[in-house]
């Protein structure tokens, strides 16, 4: 009976990638832009390998038959599960990709190889390799000598069977060659001479003139692979206290380049002797072993959209962040949110509100401190500049910088460093917990007045990302939320984590029994013959005990709506049991980023944005903060943004009972939630 109520966490995933990969293929998408999903599709498959797969694997070691807990699959079955759906994932792939790449050649685009080329375009071409290739490789040939070396995560390498020309023929010995071919010292997308429009890719080069790098051999077979690694790894195990925990992360950092893969990826046909050679030196599963026609890294595709960024109608249209007619940006900001809540919108709103605030604080006689939690941050970090310049005007400037955040390790280590140096004081989160939270306050001590003014966001203190995802950003000075904030970069500061708040919801003690609490009132107004109501919008949704009590409200009779980009384990429409449960996916042209809890209706809604989906992981093993939005006209505004993508019919997906998601029926009028946002913000500029 459970089984047919949840999906598993990865598969579901999997359909969230289809997902992605669907906006390569659909035909509304501008061609460019097109190009873009496919790349997405693949990158995003690269780190599911990396971590969930990984993480399977590492899961297999412990025990193999430990079932997870929403479809009881074993360790096993889930890879055997995965290895299949991936396989008809990467066949539509490979199909997209040369239909996308056919229809650049109706722009003069051309993606070649050499039996295309002319005889002096080859001759140009292998005096290029000889001169301007050749040089930077660095062959390997697998003997009794020379070990089977090691190749580095995603890393593209031609593969060869070679055959020594001296070899007699009764005794012949086959060996591997390989050749790394992405070591970032040459260009990648080459441009063929006196073609305009026509380019070879520099591993199809370099497999092209393998003959002249073991000129020694005749090569049997050649192909392209690439290795995906574990990326798995508990950053706090094995932490010496004695030790600097950024110099710990930075050793983590290391041993992560060199833990056990988990795929490999190649191109052409290769004897299965070798396939098997290759498998029992990398120690790869046999089962993680795929075959791809396009290539094996597809980011090159953004060259191309430079190539043609002067044909406006093979992109979409260009949209700018609009500024928010909630502030003033000609008049001081702080006295502005003294007067009320203020709410930002990205990206159809400039995030350069908030950044002038921080500035301002920093600059502002009456702040006395700056305390900031920062999870991801651009490479040119504005927010740190203003850090920054208020630790050097003399304000106490408190920042807990994650140092977990995966993938961000090595820029969060280096801001860490650039804070520390400026005076700020960092803290690096705590032991098993990553905190994860938006939060910013900022205290102003005016007469004998102490004043909060508190930043709590859906998404990363990051300006390239506030482009290109929906997020919100409260910005209020209601002195209650501003104290239970104080409170909790009190207890961070100690250690420890919040057990007791009454406004905020914070994780991991104080967030999902608060959730649990507010459905449970739903659902006993609803057992009284009240309307009730819960809306949720989230990037993710596993949590089992929090799905148990929606499915319990479904039954109950309560209306539950769903907008959630990537993974659901909660299957609706399945009569008497979640069929008063509705989910919807959007995946369009941005990605969908904000967090949002409604429960009841009317005078009696209560509504909050949060860093927190309804994951485990960030209901109980991380530190999150959800804010509630008190003011009735920002709860209209967000409750009115929530009811639009509820009625999207362009980009929107429906969960289906047996959990597949087709698109929403494309009736008229035409409703792309996205756009209309952004055509909505501009108005709003217009009109004041």
């Amino acid at each position: 009976m459970g089984e047919q109520l949840y999906e598993n966490r990865e598969l579901s995933w999997l359909r969230f990638n289809e997902r992605v990969l669907e906006e390569s293929e659909d035909e509304r998408t501008p061609l460019c832009e097109r190009l873009s999903f496919i790349s997405i599709y693949q990158t995003n498959l690269d780190e599911f390998f990396m971590v969930r797969v990984g993480s399977i694997h590492d899961e297999m070691l412990v025990s193999k038959d430990k079932k997870e807990n929403k479809t009881s699959m074993t360790p096993g079955e889930q890879l055997e599960a995965i290895r299949e759906r991936v396989k008809e994932l990467n066949k539509r792939k490979d199909i997209s990709y040369a239909h996308l790449m056919g229809r650049l050649e109706e722009q003069n685009i051309h993606l070649i190889n050499f039996a295309k080329l002319n005889d002096k375009q080859g001759s140009y071409l292998q005096k290029y390799f000889e001169q301007e290739i050749l040089p930077l490789l660095f062959p390997n040939i697998v003997n009794k000598k020379q070990p089977f070396p090691f190749i580095k995560n995603n890393e593209i390498c031609a593969v060869a069977v070679l055959v020594s020309k001296n070899a007699k023929t009764k005794n012949i010995k086959t060996r591997i060659g390989i050749v790394p071919c992405n070591n970032g010292m040459f260009r990648r997308l080459i441009q063929i001479p006196g073609a305009d429009g026509y380019y070879m890719l520099a591993e199809e080069l370099i497999l092209h003139f393998l003959p002249s790098v073991f000129t020694g051999y005749n090569i049997v077979s050649k192909s392209l692979i690439r290795v995906t690694r574990n990326a798995d790894i508990d950053a706090d195990k094995g932490y010496d206290e004695d030790q600097s925990y950024r110099e710990h992360m930075e050793e983590i950092l290391k041993q992560r380049r060199k833990l056990s893969p988990v795929r490999m990826e190649y191109t052409r046909d290769l004897d299965k002797q070798v396939l098997t050679q290759m498998k029992n030196f990398l120690k790869i599963d046999k089962d993680m072993i795929f075959k791809i026609k396009a290539p094996l890294d597809l980011s090159f595709v953004f060259d191309i959209q430079d190539i043609l960024r002067h044909k406006a109608e093979l992109f979409y249209n260009k949209r700018f962040p609009q500024r928010s007619p909630e502030l003033d940006e000609t008049k001081p900001l702080l006295p502005q949110i003294v007067e009320g809540d203020k709410l930002l919108s990205y990206p159809y709103e400039s995030i350069r509100p908030f950044l002038n605030m921080l500035t301002e604080a920093a600059n502002d006689p009456t702040v006395i401190s700056i305390k900031m939690t920062l999870y991801r941050l651009a490479k040119h970090s504005k927010v740190v500049e203003a850090l920054v310049e208020a630790a050097e005007n003399g304000k106490q400037v408190d920042v807990l910088v994650e140092l977990k955040a995966r993938f961000d390790e090595e820029n969060n280590i280096e801001w860490s460093r650039m804070l520390e140096s400026a005076g700020c004081h960092v803290i690096y989160g705590l032991d098993g917990l990553k905190v994860h939270s938006k939060l910013c306050l900022i205290t102003r001590k005016i007469g004998d007045e102490v004043q909060y003014i508190t930043q709590i966001g859906t998404g990363n203190y990051n300006e390239k990302t506030a482009r290109l995802y929906t997020d919100l950003c409260l910005m209020t000075a209601n002195q209650k939320i501003g104290a239970e904030a104080a409170k909790v970069f009190q207890t961070l500061s100690l250690g420890e984590v919040v057990d007791d708040v009454e406004y905020l919801m914070v994780a991991p003690k104080c967030l999902q029994s608060r959730i649990i609490e507010k459905i449970e009132h739903q659902i006993a107004i609803a057992r009284e013959g009240g309307k009730a109501y819960l809306g949720f919008k989230l990037n993710s949704l596993t949590d089992k005990v929090i799905m148990e009590k929606i499915i319990e409200a479904s039954r109950a009779g309560v209306k539950v709506e769903m907008v959630i980009r990537g993974i659901n384990c909660l299957r609706t429409g399945i009569p008497g049991k979640t069929d008063n449960i509705r989910v919807v996916s959007i995946v369009g042209r941005f990605l969908e980023h904000s967090r949002i809890y409604i429960f009841g209706t009317g005078r009696w809604e209560e509504m909050y944005i949060a860093s927190a989906d309804f994951m485990t992981r960030n209901t109980v093993h991380r530190v999150e903060v959800a804010a509630p939005i008190l003011d009735k006209n920002l709860r209209k505004r967000i409750r009115d943004m929530f009811r639009l993508q509820l009625s999207d019919n362009v980009k929107a997906r429906e969960q289906k009972p047996d959990g597949s998601y087709p698109y929403v029926s494309h009736e008229k009028p035409l409703i792309n939630a996205q756009e209309q946002l952004y055509e909505e913000a501009y108005r709003r500029v217009e009109n004041e």
